[in-house]
């Protein structure tokens, strides 16, 4: 018998608010003004995975070296600075988040984000929105970023649940693979930007959190001890 699922673990750019862009840009910037000229177009698809992935992917840089360093950390001044401000929560974000809070699910951060950057993500949702997160994983707990498992599979130690219990709800494939690694099916928002093609192995897709929220109803959370299946 399937068990009931008990925990959510979310994603937050791209799932919650709309700051997928935002990053490319900033990753584009600092890259130039340390000399590194790379395209937003090469940057973009690689949002979703952490600067230990971005750096060697686009320049050949480790992040633990002196430039990695030094680069990744005028990414996220100018993040923080430039960009977080004025990033718009996805419709629905906030009113979906209360809304599994009160089915009694327990609510997990699973990003790839750093903690300070999640605390601004979550308040550009609603200034009570960290309030309603049991746990919140961030870079920091994890070793490797997503595609790796690590983020995904801290955030359940945190929970202290098992894979079975609990549902990743994220924007990219990266989410998807993470989790599925960890064993935790996923149910996936086009609103990062990714292709259904792309976000292929979710058990089901939707456009955004106000689209799950209308949605709900025959949506796999809703399925009470029910196996997932495939939705689109």
């Amino acid at each position: 018998m399937a068990k009931r699922i008990r925990g959510i673990l979310l994603d937050i750019d791209g799932t919650l608010v709309d700051s997928n862009d935002a990053h490319a840009h900033a990753w584009v910037q600092a890259l130039a003004e340390h000399g590194y000229h790379v395209s937003f177009e090469k940057v973009r698809p690689l949002i979703g995975m952490g600067g230990d992935k971005v750096l060697p992917q686009t320049v050949g840089l480790s992040k633990e070296s002196e430039q990695g360093q030094r680069i990744s950390k005028r990414r996220k001044e100018l993040f923080l600075s430039h960009y977080l401000p004025n990033l718009p929560a996805f419709p629905g974000a906030w009113e979906l988040l209360q809304h599994l809070h009160r089915q009694g699910f327990v609510l997990a951060a699973a990003t790839s984000a750093e903690s300070d950057e999640l605390e601004g993500l979550l308040k550009r949702v609603h200034a009570q929105a960290s309030a309603l997160f049991a746990q919140k994983t961030s870079a920091e707990d994890a070793g490797r970023s997503k595609p790796n498992p690590d983020v995904v599979r801290a955030a359940l130690r945190q929970i202290d649940m098992q894979p079975g219990e609990t549902m990743m709800i994220g924007d990219t494939a990266y989410d998807i693979e993470a989790a599925g690694q960890a064993g935790v099916p996923t149910l996936a928002f086009r609103c990062g930007g990714w292709s259904d093609q792309d976000l292929r192995g979710a058990v089901a897709i939707y456009d955004g959190p106000a689209d799950l929220l209308a949605r709900y109803a025959a949506s796999p959370l809703a399925q009470e001890g029910a196996s997932v299946q495939h939705q689109v």
